[in-house]
């Protein structure tokens, strides 16, 4: 068979990478797929810079609807990022035609209803591993290696970022804004590094990792969203004392009444081995019933280490360009008649355990009220810890067992109208991940 042939739509990071790890393991690539992947057009804003990376190899233009209408080409590649006209590249490729595959998370999350119902009906393939966990095969584990489980839960550090960033934090006793700094000269952390800081980068990545454990649409609207913006190297050093790690989690958990879906961080036990994920790294535990916890681990981003993703997107609808429709793997894991419609949980419905610290007065009664002010709310503590602030008072750290998210708020609330409270609340959640 003659090779297919791929239009390349972006060549900054990721696509620079993919046409080296195309070029450089060309024969092995073939030899897996079964015939040649070739690129036959790339479209980008800068010819100039591109034709110093592609020579005079392939045509370059900027012309990118011309590259997704061309008849000559097989799969488009989407590696522009945003949202905007990467879906309407993409719903163009579709509508002509064209098997996808991008990087694009965000695309996905906001856009991925509207676009694995387009390529459905269009009998193509939109393929995405390079969108989560850059160079981890975490969306065909979800997809078909773990097929025979029903998910129970998932939680992953999916964002590199911000796991370097608490992982200096911890380890140097550092603030967030020194910590940030430095992992923007590293290259770790863009220049407005908001989206991963704040969460939503691995929100875009969790809520498709949700669709995927569960069979649920696309619902990234309704996923709870904290960042680590605002955290103190205190409550860092006071985690570790404790035996425990502080990392931005993504988690998403099947319950009776729907799904959890959330990013924030939160306390994970020391001898756990997502605590034990380090700088730049990512990591996702998935738990189905069957197979119990697996875990996939390795480079979340990253030049090749995400072109190694993209490839192999392109080797498999290689491998799968000719076979029916109906017999390919669905996007989402589950066949598209059979999605549920089990609802996302909000936020204040969620169970989990807390961290809750605390400045107040050293006088009488104080363990007595705010004990009282959680028992009312049904809020069990675990331990406490009291040691003397050196501007005054006391400091006190609570950690409870598991209660509901809304009830802890209220009792948090009620707690800095207590007289002798010095300070708001500082409340993080604990994940055990059993």
């Amino acid at each position: 068979m003659g090779p297919m042939r791929v239009g390349l739509v972006g060549l900054g990071v990721v696509g620079g990478g993919t046409w080296t790890v195309l070029a450089r393991n060309a024969e092995e690539i073939a030899r897996r797929a079964g015939r040649r992947i070739d690129v036959a057009r790339v479209a980008v804003r800068d010819v100039a810079k591109a034709r110093s990376k592609v020579g005079e190899a392939v045509p370059v233009s900027t012309d990118v609807f011309g590259l997704v209408r061309d008849p000559e080409i097989d799969i488009v590649v989407e590696l522009i990022g945003g949202d905007r006209l990467a879906r309407e590249l993409v719903l163009e490729a579709i509508a002509n035609g064209k098997h996808v595959v991008t990087a694009n998370k965000a695309l996905l999350a906001k856009h991925g209803n509207e676009i694995f119902a387009a390529a459905s009906e269009r009998g193509v393939m939109v393929a995405f591993e390079a969108a989560v966990a850059g160079g981890i095969p975490i969306i065909k584990a979800m997809r078909e290696g773990l097929t025979a489980n029903r998910i129970q839960w998932l939680a992953g550090i999916i964002n590199g970022t911000t796991n370097f960033i608490l992982s200096e934090m911890r380890a140097r006793g550092l603030s967030f804004a020194e910590v940030l700094a430095e992992a923007q000269r590293l290259g770790y952390a863009e220049a407005d590094p908001t989206f991963d800081v704040e969460g939503v980068d691995a929100a875009h990545k969790l809520t498709l990792l949700a669709s995927l454990a569960f069979g649920v649409p696309v619902q990234f609207d309704k996923a709870y969203i904290e960042g680590i913006s605002k955290l103190e190297a205190v409550d860092i050093a006071h985690a570790e004392r404790l035996g425990y790690r502080l990392k931005l989690l993504g988690i998403t958990r099947r319950r009776a009444d729907g799904i959890e879906l959330r990013v924030h961080p939160a306390l994970v036990p020391a001898d756990k081995l997502l605590a034990n994920v380090e700088g730049p790294m990512n990591a996702v535990l998935v738990h189905g019933d069957a197979v119990g916890p697996t875990l996939y681990y390795g480079q979340g981003a990253g030049e090749e280490p995400t072109a190694s993703a993209v490839v192999a997107d392109l080797v498999d609808i290689t491998r799968l360009h000719t076979a029916d429709p109906g017999n390919r793997v669905p996007h989402l894991a589950f066949q598209p008649d059979a999605m549920s419609d089990l609802a996302i949980l909000p936020m204040d419905r969620v169970r989990t355990s807390y961290y809750l610290r605390l400045r107040v007065d050293d006088v009488p009664g104080v363990l007595a009220d705010i004990a009282r002010v959680l028992a009312d709310r049904g809020i069990s503590i675990g331990s406490m810890i009291q040691q003397p602030s050196h501007i005054g008072g006391a400091d006190i750290i609570f950690l409870t067992h598991e209660a509901v998210e809304g009830k802890v708020n209220e009792a948090i609330g009620a707690i800095e109208a207590l007289s002798f409270v010095r300070s708001k609340v500082t409340r993080l959640r604990m994940e055990n991940l059993q």
